[in-house]
């Protein structure tokens, strides 16, 4: 059984930064891809970032091109979720996810297991 505990977020002002953390125990987490989403209140979740089992391969959302990065470290078992430019419109839950494949991937189907989500608001 996998373990997703989020951490970072907080209250920021509109072009602030947050650095999400995601770390991982039990099921391998180097062998898999992670993704990031969010759900805003009243919305949907949606896909923000997804990255390869080894890093090498990275997915976004439109919304967060040239804004956000997602990485990760293996050796530490944990993702990252860097977040820079932020808009009021960022303001939502975050969630981590670790795949059941290898390669990124946006698809909430291709993901096992959640983290229980980190809050982030930003103020304009």
């Amino acid at each position: 059984q996998v373990q997703l505990i989020e951490s970072g977020g907080g209250l920021v002002q509109a072009g602030g930064s947050l650095r999400l953390s995601c770390a991982a125990s039990g099921r391998t987490f180097s062998d898999y891809a992670m993704g990031w989403f969010r759900q805003a209140p009243g919305k949907e979740r949606e896909f923000v970032a997804g990255i390869s089992w080894s890093g090498d391969t990275k997915r976004y959302a439109d919304f967060v091109k040239g804004r956000f990065t997602i990485s990760r470290d293996n050796a530490k078992n944990t993702g990252y979720l860097q977040m820079n430019s932020l808009k009021p419109e960022d303001t939502a839950v975050y969630y981590c996810a670790l795949g059941l494949i290898a390669r990124a991937t946006a698809l909430p189907a291709n993901f096992g297991s959640w983290g229980q989500g980190t809050q982030v608001t930003v103020s304009s």
